[in-house]
């Protein structure tokens, strides 16, 4: 049963001119001045999501984005700064590329954001998809295979420094701690200080591929997944949510279909399908745009990715479509009785689902996002929310 909503916000600044005739991805650059405003627009969306009764506040990390979509380098310094300027709302890590970290950096950062915010941040890993952060971070991302091995190793250290004390770890990348003499003894077990003090923490992870290994390590460590909603095709995707089933069915647990998971949209409320469809197709395009060179887009050949690059040609490459979002679901458009209806045909597919991320995309405006957000929770939420089973009080 769907009780929980979240919002997700990769950081990008308001742009002008969007759409696929609108300005190519790679002409854009910002001042320093003006990239700083998507912290500003942060905060902004932070306190209508605190005021307005969603429970998360995914960021995104991203690094040396001049063009203006993914602007926030940091999501743990930023959910301590939204912290202080909200009341109750979560913030999500969503995510750490934690193959452009050192492992114990990441799990000291975090346990230290854990213990500023009182518990609020839910922790996030990822492996990342910009040959441009990761590669210059000095991680691999072209060799995909490496990429894994470092990442499921980095992965298994953050666990261990959260959970373990004291802790060691001696694997194909990292030996810690290493063996050297210390203060008249030899090193041979490390603790993390500070550790979380707000335990059992919550870790998620994006599903893009599904493979079984990529699920199975999921499972042995704990990890949630989250499917679709931000760079990734919106929505539940079957086979996807089966085979999360099937890898916990493998570690020996019995989980509903959807349990420990969340799905995710792109959403446009509007009098009708139609009238939303013509007013935020623009953002949609801007969002393949910004995606589709980095493969994050299915079924997008060769000729297209580079007609996408030139606005003469992009409106005639048969580029997706938001119109053709929507009439596959992955968009969810319209008046709320439509949303809810769809979100409602969403749970009774999915008994164990309990969570749901919706947002914009990226080049959506400031002012169209937070108008959004508070459609969403006056109309569509409570039809949702207000389901929550009360707690049972014991005489």
């Amino acid at each position: 049963m769907i009780t929980n909503f979240d919002s997700l916000f990769a950081g990008h600044v308001d742009v002008d001119n969007v759409g696929y005739a609108g300005t190519p991805v790679n002409d854009r650059s910002f001042s320093d001045e003006y990239l700083a405003t998507a912290f500003d627009k942060s905060l902004a969306i932070a306190q209508l999501m605190d005021r307005t009764g969603y429970d998360t506040f995914w960021l995104a990390e991203h690094h040396f984005q001049l063009e203006g979509y993914e602007c926030i380098p940091n999501i743990l310094m930023l959910s301590v700064h939204l912290s202080h300027l909200t009341e109750r709302i979560n913030f999500g890590c969503g995510f750490n590329i934690t193959p452009m970290w050192h492992p114990l950096r990441l799990a000291e950062d975090y346990a230290t954001a854990d213990i500023f915010t009182k518990g609020r941040v839910r922790f996030g890993v990822g492996r990342g998809y910009h040959t441009r952060e990761v590669e210059t971070f000095g991680a691999p991302l072209l060799d995909q295979p490496a990429n894994r091995d470092l990442f499921e190793e980095q992965v298994e250290i953050v666990f261990k420094a959260l959970k373990g004390r004291p802790f060691s770890h001696h694997g194909k990348h990292y030996d810690l701690p290493p063996q050297v003499p210390y203060r008249g003894y030899e090193l041979t077990e490390l603790t993390l200080v500070p550790r979380p003090l707000y335990r059992p923490f919550e870790c998620w992870q994006p599903i893009q591929s599904a493979t079984q290994r990529g699920l199975d390590f999921m499972v042995k460590h704990g990890i949630k997944g989250i499917i679709g909603g931000g760079v990734a095709e919106g929505g539940a995707m079957r086979n996807v949510v089966e085979a999360w089933k099937s890898a916990q069915a493998r570690a020996g647990h019995e989980k509903a279909l959807g349990e420990d998971l969340s799905i995710g949209f792109h959403f446009f409320l509007a009098d009708t399908a139609e009238k939303g469809i013509k007013e935020a197709s623009k953002y949609y395009e801007e969002n393949i745009k910004m995606f589709g060179p980095l493969r994050l887009v299915r079924d997008l050949s060769d000729q297209q990715i580079l007609d996408m690059a030139d606005p003469k040609l992009a409106p005639s490459a048969g580029l997706p479509t938001m119109e053709e979002a929507v009439k596959a679901g992955a968009v969810l458009c319209g008046p709320p009785e439509r949303i809810i209806q769809q979100l409602r045909a969403l749970e009774e597919e999915y008994p164990g689902l309990d969570r749901v991320s919706v947002g914009q995309p990226v080049g959506t405006p400031q002012k169209v996002i937070l108008e959004q957000l508070e459609w969403f929770s006056q109309e569509v939420m409570p039809e949702f929310t207000r389901r929550a089973p009360a707690s049972v009080q014991v005489d």
